[in-house]
């Protein structure tokens, strides 16, 4: 090609096609979150806000324990075969959901729908098809589609709900998992042929691999500083006098503004070998803005502001979600990549589910002030452990990146 940085017609197929798969499955779950709290009050038990938190917050545990064994069994088995049965669980789940008439049921059903993980089988079909030179930009089509559908989320749900209320979205969550199987089958490009004899590589390699374990660490400790400042982000935006039914108006514009700056910075680094310094960067980025969240506590802090610091957050934010999956499915070769990007996605799982769990906590403890330092906290820690970290080199031509060796990039 005259261009190696350009994506060929069956990578972009592909990227396009796994985007869809991805936005398909999280539009069924960003409809029903704007409004599952509301909605789940009125169901027996429904007054209890433990058992409705639980309610919600368990497709987050099922999908952290399924993350990694589902990885595996795609290295095994082979990625679409994962993909569609995960999906099928995941429209089970939604369908149960539908059907359910107490919060017990409601609790089950989301408890299904998260057992259908297949994020590490999708972004390793993802990886398989596609060169380590444009593999970043394929997996930045894969946030785009999750920050487009979350986007759409926040102003169609209250909508929705009006008309077919949260039986009838569980119901269109169950539809986006089956529209999700078909474009994996019809649209996806077929995989490399899969050997019937082929075995899982050791989780021990992945395990041993110092450059794999600190992205590991990484997206658990981004997502849990996500979830946690979420918890507060919303309040000081109701004290800077915009009610929350407005608060999509600074959401939508500092993401869709991200991922311009996003666009003109990371691919050319990359490609010019500042990966390294970019990342770091980034990581930097999001932890100053937990400092400023954190030192400007006692002040309120006007719309504008808060719109400024949530743009520096998505800047950073957007860069690792789009340059760390990247670098991990480049870390590990095709016979591990599912093992390699299941440990992955099981952290930042946990990191979901941790960070709502600890940053309530926090908020009630320590205030806002202390809620944002902790998230600075670990923000400095993780840049301390990446400090070390060699970006790997990008190969133009082969679609397989370097092997996992237990001493491997040390």
């Amino acid at each position: 090609m005259a261009d190696p940085s350009r994506m060929t017609p069956l990578e972009l197929r592909s990227a396009l096609s796994l985007s869809w798969v991805f936005g398909m499955r999280m539009l069924g779950l960003f409809l029903v979150l704007p409004v599952f709290a509301l909605e789940a009050a009125r169901f027996p038990g429904g007054d209890d806000p433990a058992r409705v938190g639980l309610a919600m917050g368990i497709y987050g545990l099922t999908q952290a324990l399924l993350q990694l064994p589902l990885g595996m069994a795609s290295d095994r088995w082979g990625r679409k075969r994962v993909i569609v049965a995960g999906l099928l669980v995941f429209a089970l789940g939604s369908a149960m959901a539908m059907a359910a008439t107490s919060l017990a049921g409601l609790t089950l059903g989301r408890a299904v729908q998260g057992a259908g993980a297949v994020s590490a089988a999708v972004t390793a079909l993802l990886a398989d098809q596609t060169r380590d030179v444009v593999r970043t930009k394929a997996m930045t089509l894969v946030g785009v589609s999750i920050g487009a559908v979350f986007a759409f989320s926040l102003m169609a749900a209250p909508w929705l709900n009006q008309f077919v209320g949260l039986s009838g979205l569980f119901a269109l969550t169950a539809v986006m998992a089956l529209l999700g199987i078909a474009v994996v089958l019809k649209f996806t490009p077929p995989e490399a042929p899969w050997p019937t004899a082929r075995h899982a590589a050791g989780l021990s390699q992945v395990l041993a691999h110092a450059q794999l374990m600190r992205l590991n660490l990484g997206v658990f400790i981004l997502h849990a500083v996500q979830l946690a400042m979420w918890v507060a982000i919303p309040g000081l935006l109701v004290q800077a006098g915009l009610v929350k039914e407005l608060h999509w108006q600074v959401y939508l514009p500092t993401v869709l503004a991200s991922f311009f700056v996003l666009r003109m910075t990371l691919y050319p680094l990359e490609r010019r070998g500042y990966l390294r310094a970019v990342f770091l960067l980034a990581v930097a980025l999001i932890a100053g803005v937990q400092l400023v969240f954190s030192w400007t506590a006692g002040q309120p802090l006007g719309v504008l502001a808060l719109a400024v610091l949530l743009f520096v957050f998505f800047c950073g934010f957007n860069i690792l979600e789009s340059c760390q999956p990247s670098m991990a499915s480049r870390l590990a070769s095709s016979r591990v990549r599912g093992t390699a990007l299941g440990v992955f996605n099981t952290l930042q799982s946990l990191g979901f589910f941790l960070g709502g769990a600890l940053g309530g906590w926090l908020l009630r403890t320590q205030g806002v002030s202390g809620l944002f330092l902790a998230c600075a906290a670990l923000m400095l820690l993780w840049l301390v452990v990446a400090w070390p970290m060699r970006a790997p080199a990008l190969h133009e031509s082969s679609p397989e990146a370097c092997v996992v060796e237990s001493g491997a990039a040390r």
